[in-house]
């Protein structure tokens, strides 16, 4: 090619596969301009223009605006450079939209109300700092003011849920839920019951230990109590229920007496409340740790066992009143 040919328009359009319009409004902008006129009045441009050209479409393709075009043709920045900054962009919103894809679907199968869709919109498009935040006010609101278990309120501050860039709508489901539970009023009091009672455990000498061998042990027992179908009502669960407040009255150092089973039975009451575990499920769910297990099966266990020694027994048989 002649490096010294002089190209209209029409020309340019023809080598490079654009419209004459859209040449025309590069030309305009100050992207390609012309390099002389005809005779006629009619714009000429040279190879240089035509190169031009062809990098400006290439830019414009991958997804560039015109200033950041202009930017590279009059050397201001470079192709690399440009390309970074470009791509970087483009992360941020292909996060936005996988959000967003999520948010839609679990919009369409929870087939949520337009009030349900806004708050599930809004507390997906909260950032992790933002997140954490909610998440810590409610540890404050309800642990703050006393002096509850430290280890159990430092483990809390430490599990913070961390949505992944291309989450789920499973996970989406499970942060909304989590925010809205640590916001409710009444899951909030429930879980400042359970703090007092911390807290007056360790006004009575306790020392904040989660007594982690304490509590696989009566998971164990009990779970082989439910898989031998005793039921906790029953003469059978006696030695059961004995053995297991001994072992609480070894780890707390008490008497195994009436006041250790009330004492006992109270927080199993507290910590029973389902929204408590739930509170775990939904955050082990949102960061993709392994499910967590149910205890209410335990629970409920156990706290009926309580109950049923805290009630007046025949001679040999059943608590009075009992199933």
């Amino acid at each position: 090619m002649n490096g010294d040919a002089l190209y209209s328009i029409g020309e340019l359009a023809r080598r490079t596969g654009l419209t004459v319009k859209t040449i025309r409004y590069y030309s305009d902008s100050g992207i390609v301009p012309p390099t002389g006129r005809s005779h006629a009045g009619y714009r000429l441009y040279d190879i240089d223009a035509l190169a031009r050209l062809d990098l400006a479409r290439t830019l414009r393709e991958l997804g560039l605006d015109l200033a950041a075009v202009r930017r590279v043709l009059d050397r201001e920045t470079s192709v690399p450079e440009v390309a970074a900054a470009h791509a970087d962009a483009l992360d941020v919103q292909i996060r936005t939209l996988r959000l967003r894809r999520a948010v839609l679907r679990a919009v369409a199968r929870r087939g949520a109300s337009p009030q349900e869709t806004r708050l599930m919109h809004r507390l997906a498009q909260l950032s992790g700092a933002e997140r954490h935040r909610l998440v810590h006010a409610f540890i404050d609101d309800t642990f703050g003011g006393f002096d509850a278990n430290p280890e159990f309120v430092a483990m809390m501050r430490s599990a913070m849920p961390e949505l992944p860039e291309d989450p789920t709508t499973e996970q989406v489901e499970a942060w909304v839920e989590l925010a809205e539970l640590c916001q409710d009023a009444d899951f909030r009091a429930s879980v400042r019951r359970m703090a007092e009672m911390q807290a007056a455990d360790r006004a009575g000498g306790d020392t904040g230990a989660l007594h982690h061998e304490l509590n696989e042990a009566v998971r164990d027992r009990i779970a082989e109590a439910l898989a031998a179908g005793i039921l906790p009502t029953s003469a059978e669960a006696l030695p059961v229920t004995q053995a297991l407040t001994a072992l609480y009255a070894h780890a707390f150092a008490r008497a195994d007496d009436g006041d250790l089973r009330r004492w006992l039975l109270a927080r199993l009451e507290a910590a029973a409340d389902p929204r408590a575990e739930r509170y775990w499920q939904l955050l082990a769910t949102v960061n993709g740790w392994p499910p967590v297990a149910s205890l209410a099966p335990v629970f409920t266990w156990f706290i009926e066992a309580l109950r049923s020694g805290e009630q007046p027994r025949g001679e040999d048989g059943p608590p009075v009143g009992g199933r």
